[in-house]
């Protein structure tokens, strides 16, 4: 067992009493800069406080003996949607209607037998092969099923019309055979022979080819 001399202790207890002042020496360094630093936030707070009651008192004074505006109602009038002209379109309705006349008799169709088949005057004669072999691609359709003479009638006046507003060339109108009628008779198909010729936008028609419908449907050729 090593024997320390009081010399070698005297010193290491002088080096630990020297490491303990310095230790507290910084600790007491350290707590006078963050007394100082909250010192100084502190005196920064108290001015700004000082400032912005300054200008608080500044601005009433600039508004002293003023009176705060009303604000301004603005009313808008509700937008009124335009009228409808109902009795403009049932008029225009009833004048495509009578522009179809089941009194009316072709007498510039072809005889073609039970096929439907018709070149308007002034027109080349290839027109025809060409539209009953599908030259022109069918862009709109409609099927007359299911209605009765006066129902069809006005529907295909008004699908021409609307084709002619669009710019549509070739159309197909389904009208069927008939077999499901009275007499077994093509009710429709035969109306609707004489309601193409009597409209001045046809050009021609035809009977159409069986995938198309055969001798159920009519293609037909409207004026550019």
């Amino acid at each position: 067992m090593s024997i320390i001399s009081k010399a070698t202790k005297a010193a290491w207890q002088k080096r630990n009493a020297d490491a303990m002042q310095q230790l507290f020496q910084s600790r007491a360094a350290e707590a006078g800069a963050i007394t100082q630093n909250s010192s100084g936030f502190e005196n920064n707070l108290e001015i700004n406080m000082e400032s912005h009651a300054e200008k608080t008192r500044l601005f009433r004074e600039a508004v002293k003996g003023t009176r705060p505006l009303k604000p301004a109602r603005v009313h808008h009038q509700p937008l009124r949607p335009k009228p409808i002209p109902h009795q403009l379109i049932r008029d225009e309705r009833q004048a495509l209607k009578d522009s179809l006349s089941d009194a009316y008799m072709p007498s510039h169709e072809l005889e073609s037998g039970e096929e439907l088949l018709y070149l308007r005057d002034g027109h080349a004669p290839d027109i025809l092969s060409k539209l009953r072999r599908g030259h022109w691609v069918v862009q709109a359709k409609i099927d007359l099923h299911g209605l009765i003479a006066d129902e069809a009638r006005l529907y295909v006046a008004e699908f021409i019309s609307n084709c002619k507003k669009r710019g549509i060339r070739c159309v197909r109108i389904i009208h069927g055979k008939g077999l499901g009628s009275k007499n077994g008779e093509p009710v429709l198909k035969n109306k609707l022979r004489g309601w193409l010729i009597q409209k001045d936008e046809v050009i021609a028609y035809a009977q159409a080819r069986p995938n198309d419908g055969g001798s159920g449907a009519v293609i037909v050729l409207l004026k550019a």
